[in-house]
């Protein structure tokens, strides 16, 4: 989803839930709609069999949102997350819309989990200076996330360090790559 289609700035606070049930995560979204004021980024099935559901606003709302999300999803939730000051390049990475030209490496994280991922993004985009490549978020993935980004080499491995983190303390992380110079060809597999 691109911000630009509501014709506003992007929300400052986002939220995801991850839940094992497909049921229970269309349940779960109708009840986080319902409890507070925030925009639906996206709701969707996503391999193996899950659900996830991505709300933004203002954090107040999209803590409120999350709160009512998590009574309903109880034993289904896998993993969720609240970002309160999110970075904007997060919307266009979880989003698709992320292009942009391969300058030096190319940094990649590879999560058992979308909220972990997600988070990761943001970390990413905070600490250094990178763009996104983009990410795909468990579609055609056996249920796993991953992220792409480029900048120069030392701006990627600290960015990657940050990332990595988020993924890592939850024990979510099946891999991280840092690849100085990647050929031509191989960016153009990513996009």
């Amino acid at each position: 989803m691109s911000w630009r289609s509501f014709g506003e700035p992007p929300p400052p606070s986002l939220a995801l839930i991850e839940l094992s049930s497909i049921a229970r995560g269309i349940d779960t979204t109708d009840r986080m709609l319902k409890a507070a004021e925030v925009k639906l980024v996206m709701a969707r099935t996503i391999c193996s069999g899950k659900y996830m559901v991505m709300v933004a606003g203002e954090l107040s709302e999209v803590e409120a949102s999350v709160a009512a999300g998590l009574e309903c999803s109880r034993e289904c939730t896998i993993d969720h997350f609240i970002i309160p000051d999110v970075h904007p390049a997060v919307y266009p990475a979880v989003s698709a819309t992320s292009v942009t030209m391969m300058r030096g490496a190319l940094g990649v994280i590879e999560s058992f989990s979308v909220a972990a991922l997600i988070e990761a993004i943001d970390k990413v985009a905070k600490a250094a200076l990178v763009e996104m490549v983009g990410c795909r978020l468990a579609m055609a993935l056996g249920g796993k996330a991953y992220l792409t980004f480029t900048g120069d080499v030392d701006a990627v491995r600290y960015a990657m360090e940050a990332g990595v983190e988020v993924v890592a303390k939850r024990g979510l992380l099946v891999n991280q790559v840092v690849i100085p110079d990647p050929r031509p060809e191989l960016f153009h597999t990513l996009m």
